[in-house]
């Protein structure tokens, strides 16, 4: 059975650590995600993370239920970076390009993190709120229910499909990414042109554009189809 969490009052009348630092939710996240970017998922346990706090571990549970409840809190932290400061401006296809661009930058701000939480609901309050975004800005924008669904559903997916994706590749080590960017102009740009004719006449490009991310390209691409939609609706 998961132990309970203490109420955020309670915590807050609990003495300073041995160093003085007052503990609370965001301050363990963020050390948290400087444990996953200096020493990877492997490198972030209870015991570990206690240490950088100058805190007993057990501490840990009046805040978390577990090290899997503190990994849905990263993942919503990261989720909360990514719309502090955004407002929509009212031209919908604008707001959501944004709120893409956004949610994916934050995510690959911290590849080891992503590759955690992307694939998580967290169901606390920053990933509500950008759903709740998302939706009211596809509805004010005339679709109807059914295909706002659709496309919120698709239009979320693909952001953190991206993000997983290139959060992988940043994760990696230096020198295995190195590695494979490299391919593009050690492999690709050599292939024969009458074994390989299409990769050839394209290999200029490709050792440009594959060593980038696509997710710009495809969000455009969905919010031009999401366009091409509502502008047809009877």
């Amino acid at each position: 059975m998961p132990k309970p969490v203490i109420p955020e009052d309670k915590r807050r009348r609990r003495r300073p650590t041995r160093s003085g630092t007052v503990l609370s939710e965001g301050l363990i996240v963020e050390t948290a995600l400087r444990m996953l970017r200096e020493h990877g998922s492997t490198g972030l346990t209870a015991r570990r993370l206690g240490l950088a706090l100058d805190a007993d571990p057990s501490t840990l549970y009046r805040y978390f239920r577990g090290m899997d409840d503190l990994t849905l809190a990263i993942g919503d932290a990261l989720i909360g970076q990514a719309l502090e400061g955004w407002a929509p401006t009212g031209w919908w296809r604008d707001d959501l390009r944004e709120v893409g661009l956004r949610i994916h930058a934050a995510y690959v701000a911290h590849p080891q993190a992503a590759v955690l939480t992307t694939s998580r609901v967290t169901g606390r309050a920053n990933e509500l709120a950008a759903d709740e975004a998302v939706l009211d800005v596809l509805r004010r924008a005339g679709f109807p229910l059914p295909d706002t669904v659709r496309i919120y559903h698709a239009f979320i997916d693909q952001t953190l499909a991206f993000a997983a994706l290139d959060a992988a590749s940043l994760a990696l080590p230096s020198a295995a990414l190195d590695a494979d960017e490299g391919r593009w102009r050690s492999t690709y740009a050599h292939l024969p042109g009458d074994r390989y004719p299409r990769i050839a006449e394209a290999a200029p490009l490709l050792a440009t554009r594959m060593v980038t991310s696509a997710y710009p390209t495809a969000l455009d691409m969905l919010l031009a189809s999401a366009e091409r939609e509502l502008g047809s609706a009877p």
